[in-house]
């Protein structure tokens, strides 16, 4: 073994004694630390995915490399704390010519290539249906010297996938640039085309294959605003700053902006999403899984109004229409919408065949997905016409309110045997309905008339609330009102019957009750109103009328009748404010009690909102009210809660999105 070593190492002129390997390591060592020392010193610094050293712009015109430019390796998110309140601050009110605004140029955060074969995909929503895009604007970042000539665009249903709306090569116009701290123009780009008209809904536009006179990288500017966005080969990546070019001057963008009248920002109130004027939007339901649903009377592809919903994917919210009425036997003007077994949704609707004395009766509709499994994510609901009323003794323009657990159907309508009213029922039968059978049809006497609410009792039994009637109704006639009364439906045989469980005097308890509905500890809790000038119980420098919210407990033997809420607190510093009333309520697992209030007339406090709750707010009731968010006068009409005590509801002026305030929007409130 020593001769072959021996003559390995005369072969090369070395003796490998011990002490010269030693030495030779050592050299070895020394030579790596320079090396290593000297790339420190010369190299760029690595300061983000964007800091392309210049050696490697070349490298950067090859596929296999290009990826490793836009997407370094151990890329980590921001957390959503900061892309939120990135997006927050970005964000601003809509030019007309923009029907989707992303937020601004960022220009120092990130970038994400948009040539060599890589697409990046970024979702957008339009708030109206019949909305012809004209066009884009984008931020791009460049290297020093390179003009973007095209790019092309594409509209898809899902991320560069799905249905296709619209694919061209588009020419654009290059704007404003600036160079960032890396050294890179950041421009803002304007390409003009012709798209089909779309629907409301959730769409994405595409960006891939890039051309500048270089061949050189070209990067889609990121500012994390409120679009999904992905890219083709990394996946979900945070979104991009862009416009959308239109005819509309709606958009689902979260903003922050508002004029002093409209909810001005405040803590744990959010504006989820603002809609065109005079949509007509209901109250909201809610699914098992925090899903949204609601409904405009007006709008849709037909004009004839629109069923929508409206949930969270990757922590934003996107509104997505369902379904668009065509009027006539299809129905019209729908006035909202609850959901039912096995997740269908089932609402009433102006129209039908039969004919009440110069207008149509009314029918309910059931909604469903499609039967077959849809390729993208616009495909429209089923809807079916489950029953069209026919007026007295059946019940007309009905709603309905509330299943049972055998999968009955419940609503009210006005009609009945007396045409004061009527509650009514639709059965499940294998393949439909059976036929709608009347259970009460209120006289409009002592039993009350004119029934306005209704639910499902703990107990099986059906409460709800009456305008007029009962034995005080007399004492409300001098003043233009009626009392009302709060009944009770038990099933009896082969039939229900009626029991009036409290009777408005029209004092202090104020007169036509309405909105009632049951807490976790089984009591009812409901809405009337009080004459400040001249009715007992209300003080008297109270407004005109303020709204009360009564309760009732059954302890067993009875029902107990109190105040929860009288609203004598509620006055403009500087006089009367006209009516001031209690709009909605709603209750949590955890037992708290929840409304909306607000004055009728902004002006009559001198367009000052002096008192919180007589322009408008959200409460929590409790033992004393507790100020939630306070906006414009009664621009809160109805409230719905989720599972974790969150608030909801709709509004049909004072948008985010906009400085007018004929606009609306859908809210969150988190307590």
């Amino acid at each position: 073994m020593h001769g072959k070593a021996h003559l390995h190492s005369s072969r090369f002129g070395l003796n490998w004694s011990p002490a010269n390997v030693a030495l030779a390591i050592l050299l070895a060592l020394l030579f790596l630390i320079f090396l290593f020392l000297f790339l420190s010193l010369t190299a760029q610094p690595a300061l983000g995915q964007n800091s392309v050293p210049p050696t490697a712009v070349q490298a950067a015109k090859m596929p296999q490399y290009a990826w490793r430019l836009a997407h370094p390796a151990k890329r980590v998110p921001p957390p959503k704390s900061q892309v939120f309140a990135r997006a927050a601050k970005h964000l601003r009110p809509l030019d007309s010519s923009d029907i989707y605004d992303n937020g601004p140029i960022d220009g120092n955060t990130d970038a994400w290539t948009i040539n060599f074969g890589f697409i990046v995909s970024d979702s957008f929503t339009l708030a109206s249906d019949q909305t012809t895009i004209t066009g884009m604007s984008f931020g791009a970042w460049l290297n020093p010297g390179d003009t973007l000539t095209s790019v092309e665009v594409s509209i898809t249903s899902g991320e560069n996938s799905g249905t296709s709306y619209f694919d061209q090569t588009v020419y654009f116009t290059q704007g404003t640039c600036t160079v960032n701290q890396y050294g890179y123009n950041i421009c803002s780009e304007t390409g003009s085309f012709s798209a089909p008209t779309l629907n409301a809904g959730t769409y994405w536009v595409n960006l891939q294959n890039a051309s500048v006179p270089s061949g050189d990288p070209v990067y889609w500017d990121e500012n994390s605003g409120p679009s999904l966005a992905s890219q083709n080969d990394v996946g979900s990546i945070p979104s991009e700053s862009f416009t959308i070019l239109g005819n509309a001057t709606t958009t689902s963008s979260t903003t922050f902006y508002t004029d002093f009248a409209c909810p001005s920002p405040q803590p744990g109130f959010h504006d989820l999403h603002d809609f065109s004027s005079n949509a007509g939007p209901s109250g909201l339901a809610i699914d098992t899984t925090g899903k949204l649903y609601g409904t405009f009377s007006k709008g849709g592809s037909h004009g004839a109004g629109l069923l929508y919903d409206f949930a969270q994917k990757a922590g934003h919210w996107f509104l997505t229409s369902l379904y668009s009425f065509t009027g006539a036997s299809n129905g019209s003007g729908p006035n909202g919408v609850i959901v039912g077994p096995q997740g269908k949704l089932y609402g009433a609707a102006n129209g039908g065949l039969t004919n009440c004395g110069g207008y149509y009766c009314g029918l309910i509709y059931e909604s469903e997905p499609p039967a077959n499994v849809c390729a993208t994510a616009l495909c429209s609901w089923n809807e079916t016409t489950i029953y069209e009323f026919t007026g007295p003794p059946d019940a007309a323009g009905g709603s309905v309110t509330t299943f049972d657990s055998a999968g009955n159907l419940y609503g009210i309508g006005y009609g009945g045997a007396y045409g004061q009213g009527a509650v009514f029922e639709l059965s499940p039968s294998q393949g439909g309905w059976t036929e709608e059978k009347i259970l009460y049809s209120f006289t409009g006497g002592a039993d009350g008339g004119g029934p306005n609410s209704l639910v499902l009792g703990q107990d099986g039994n059906l409460y709800g609330t009456a305008s007029w009637g009962g034995i005080y109704n007399e004492n409300c006639y001098g003043y233009g009102a009626y009392c009302g009364v709060v009944f009770q439906l038990t099933p009896s045989g082969s039939g229900w019957t009626e029991n009036v469980i409290y009777a408005f005097t029209g004092g202090s308890d104020g007169w036509g009750p309405y909105g009632l509905i049951q807490n976790s500890y089984g009591g009812l809790n409901g809405i009337s109103t009080c004459e400040g000038y001249t009715w007992t119980g209300c003080l008297q420098y109270t407004p005109e009328t303020v709204g009360v919210i009564f309760g009732l407990y059954n302890p067993g033997n009875g029902w107990n009748f109190g105040i929860a809420f009288d609203g004598r607190y509620e006055a403009c510093e500087n006089g009367p404010s006209g009516d001031v009333g209690v709009h909605s309520l709603a209750t949590d697992r955890a037992g708290n009690l929840y409304a909306t209030w607000g004055g009728a007339h902004y002006s009559y406090c001198g367009d000052n909102c002096y008192q919180e709750f007589v322009c408008g707010a959200i409460i929590n009731v409790g033992g004393y009210p507790t100020t939630l968010a306070v906006g414009y006068a009664d621009i809160f009409y109805n409230l719905t809660t989720d599972a974790d005590g969150n608030l909801y509801g709709t509004t049909s002026t004072c948008g985010f999105g906009t400085l007018q305030r004929d606009t609306g929007m859908i809210w969150q409130y988190s307590p």
